[in-house]
């Protein structure tokens, strides 16, 4: 059974000690190595997007276990590390500005791989982060991003979004992708679930898709009056549940009762209604999207100025017109690989982690790594069976 994965981490602030940054990329690449070496360059993509084993990893190397920096420093050592000369494997992208310079450093990369393939994994950089920013709509705005690419052509990507006060880590792998907007991703874990998201990737939620792609698809003048129906339903506030029109909508707008006019459907949660992004500015990327006429929903996040807004308000004018089905369920399913001493977010479970530590052990007594290196991991692993 495919599991969806994330991690929620507390966010700390300064960087990583240039001194552990520096090993960090020594024993990174040797772990790497050594797993290139045994199982092969794909399985070193694939165990990265195994949140896991990647949150092992990270232990491994000697940064916090539930920091939201793991993610960063980890896909930043090991950026540094590999290489498709020694490896056959590159990393590409980073954080804030840097992620955005992933195309770019995709070209730049040295990976012996056809000028169709770089084009290709291009796409999936930006569909995977328009897909976990706007499709996964869980308080979390990305702001960084990575991929390692094999130069067979095998992908994952780890990113990482912030809220107010957590991180949380999405990541994909090529042979899990079904579709980029039907539950995609490898696998999402969390510390503590979201009250209010809003899930555009799960299954329960195809039929809001396809009447969002109908939507577009339809007349935009005929849109724009659902979206400022919309507008008017939200400055109903609390009076919306009551049944009864606070007043009189401005022109151009649609009432609340000219909205469900002909329809048996209850009568939506104004608060919701409130968060949905209804600017001109939206109207007029969904003005474009017509133009464009997309053939799905895939088309859809792919184009342009389409965001987490856009795709907000598609969705909810499907609920309440067309009475749709949307996923409220926070994807997330679970966060770390041992748990905590203190037992959060769940005890440690001794027979997992010493199953983890004799894997390290063994891939660190293999690895083509200076000795005084291998003495300090090794003597850390040790710390850790006590």
């Amino acid at each position: 059974m495919t599991r969806r994965a994330s991690a929620d981490l507390p966010l700390h602030t300064g960087s990583t000690p240039r001194w552990l940054f520096d090993r960090m990329v020594d024993l990174g690449g040797a772990i790497s190595e050594a797993v290139v070496e045994e199982y092969g360059r794909d399985e070193l993509v694939r165990r990265l997007s195994d949140p896991y084993w990647f949150q092992a990893l990270g232990c491994v190397l000697g940064f916090d276990w539930h920091s939201s920096g793991v993610t960063t420093t980890t896909m930043g050592a090991l950026k540094t590390a590999l290489s498709p000369q020694k490896h056959g494997i590159a990393v590409v992208g980073g954080k804030g500005a840097t992620s955005r310079k992933t195309p770019d450093e995709i070209d730049a990369s040295g990976l012996d791989i056809s000028a169709e393939t770089r084009d290709e994994l291009k796409r999936i950089s930006r569909m995977s982060a328009a897909v976990d920013n706007g499709c996964v709509q869980d308080s979390h705005v990305l702001y960084h991003h990575t991929m390692a690419i094999s130069e067979t052509g095998t992908w994952c990507v780890v990113q990482q979004g912030m809220s107010d006060s957590t991180a949380r880590r999405y990541h994909w792998l090529a042979d899990d992708v079904r579709s980029f907007v039907e539950e995609p991703q490898t696998a999402i874990c969390a510390q503590e679930r979201r009250s209010d998201p809003l899930d555009l990737t799960a299954e329960s939620s195809g039929e809001t898709r396809a009447v969002s792609v109908d939507l577009v698809r339809d007349d935009p003048a005929h849109l724009k009056r659902e979206l400022r129906g919309q507008r008017s339903l939200a400055d109903f506030g609390s009076d919306a549940s009551t049944g009864e029109a606070a007043g009189d909508a401005s022109e151009g707008e649609r009432t609340r009762i000219d909205l469900t006019a002909g329809s048996d459907l209850t009568m939506p949660d104004h608060h919701r209604l409130r968060r949905v992004d209804v600017s001109e500015r939206a109207l007029d990327q969904l003005q474009r999207a017509y133009e464009y006429q997309p053939d799905d929903y895939e088309e859809l996040v792919e184009l342009e100025g389409i965001g987490p807004g856009s795709l907000r308000a598609l969705a909810l004018i499907a609920e309440l017109v067309y009475d749709t089905e949307s996923s409220r369920e926070d994807p997330a399913k679970y966060a770390f690989a041992h748990g905590g001493k203190d037992g959060t977010p769940h005890p440690v479970k001794r027979e997992r982690y010493d199953r983890s530590i004799e894997y390290m052990r063994s891939m660190l007594e293999g690895a083509d790594i200076d000795r005084e290196t291998e003495q300090s991991s090794l003597e850390r692993l040790a710390k850790l069976e006590q």
